[in-house]
């Protein structure tokens, strides 16, 4: 009988051992009941999602995940992100992640604008497109803090750091630079649309709401993940095991990333990307397409977003309601099925809370379904996953581990 897979991302869970947590990590201190089982049950082990010499950002740690090599098919977030809009899109145009943010006296005091809502940033980026757009320059709405910037003929070659890594420094200490002469005028543009941008959202009615009702404004623009479309071998060609596969996200990156490998994009009503979305409906959207699917690939934000905020009590929550309102309500219904299914559980990269960024770290993760000989790892967290592994981190892809090497 044919094996099914669900691999289920926790964004950004791994994090560092933490004093106030008496030397434990979020994930150690975590009340886990259905992951401790799972791993009990299952295959542990330490995965590297983040190759050398490229950046953690979870474009490069989702494709390494799916079985792809970052340093061949990562350039850049904003044309995976681009795919997940469905934006019809021309060879050059530079495609560019482009954040609402919040900044204060220059300094970037939040990298999602107070997490403004979607339909708060559709209207400041018609706006933006408004003034600053052109033939050569358009603004895209996105979901929440999350939009593009498409410059036709711009040049990728431009530094930019995510706002994720600037929180609480300066923003014009990192604005965009050209990494090569050729570049130059198009870091220019960037940085102009940046200041442009400060001077028109500042006095926006829809700020100076924010602002009454206690919130940070949106009062700039931060584009980063600059790069053109990408060329990647669809996933059923990479995998044959797999006939058919569905990607559930409610980020437009990782929705985009499913679309470009063939994966099909299922829209979850209430999904939001963080700790305020309908766990309910991801698990009914998850099941239903496990029923028609050999591969679902299952992304949940809310970790990552906390440990970008710095909130340790609010990681360790959004990871607890992945185990019970993810994990278990999953688990307790294909047990059941005839089908097997193999069930993945990792974060994509670490978030620590204490850098409030993305690190390299090599992450935690458990492989179950119901003939596998399980190790003696007795619960899931990245000191069990270490300490059963002895340091010998693997490279491959979970996919790629499961389907391949645990025939």
């Amino acid at each position: 009988m044919n094996m099914k897979h669900l691999i289920i991302i926790g964004d950004g869970m791994a994090d560092w051992h933490i004093p106030s947590l008496g030397g434990k990590t979020i994930l150690e201190n975590a009340y886990t009941p259905y992951m401790n089982k799972l791993a009990k049950e299952g295959c542990n082990g330490v995965l590297q999602t983040i190759p050398t010499g490229l950046p953690s950002g979870s474009d490069v740690a989702n494709l390494s995940i799916l079985g792809y090599n970052p340093h061949e098919v990562c350039d850049g977030r904003g044309p995976y992100e681009a795919q997940g809009l469905s934006i019809n899109l021309q060879a050059d145009d530079l495609i560019l992640r482009c954040n609402l943010v919040s900044i204060d006296n220059s300094i970037l005091k939040s990298h999602s604008a107070d997490y403004i809502t979607t339909e708060e940033a559709d209207i400041l980026i018609h706006y933006l497109q408004e003034y600053l757009g052109n033939e050569f320059v358009n603004f895209y709405t996105g979901k929440q803090y999350r939009h593009l910037l498409v410059i036709k003929g711009g040049h990728k070659d431009v530094n930019c750091t995510p706002p994720h890594d600037i929180i609480s420094k300066s923003l014009y200490a990192y604005l965009p630079q050209a990494k090569e002469p050729s570049a130059k005028e198009t870091a220019r543009l960037i940085q102009d649309l940046i200041l442009k941008s400060q001077r028109i959202l500042k006095d926006h009615p829809l700020n100076k709401k924010r602002m009454k009702n206690g919130k940070m404004p949106a009062n700039s623009i931060w584009p980063w993940g600059g790069g053109y479309l990408p060329q990647i071998k669809p996933f059923n060609n990479k995998f044959p095991q797999v006939k058919s596969g569905a990607i559930i996200s409610a980020v437009d990156l990782i929705r985009g990333i499913g679309h470009s490998i063939g994966l099909q994009p299922i829209e979850v009503p209430g999904a939001t990307g963080n700790y305020k979305t309908n766990y309910k409906n991801k698990v009914i959207a998850t099941l239903d397409s496990l029923q028609d699917n050999d591969f679902v690939y299952l992304h949940i934000e809310a970790s990552d977003e906390s440990g970008h905020e710095g909130d340790i009590f609010l990681k360790q929550r959004t990871i607890e309601d992945l185990d019970s309102q993810i994990i278990g309500p999953i688990y307790e219904t294909i047990k059941g099925w005839n089908t097997s299914v193999a069930i993945a559980v990792l974060p994509d990269h670490a978030t620590p809370c204490e850098c409030r960024s993305h690190t390299t770290d090599p992450v935690p993760f458990f492989i179950w379904h119901r003939d596998i000989i399980p190790d003696t790892v007795q619960k899931f967290d990245e000191t069990s996953a270490a300490e059963y592994q002895e340091g010998n981190i693997i490279p491959e892809s979970i996919i790629m581990y499961e389907i391949i090497y645990r025939k």
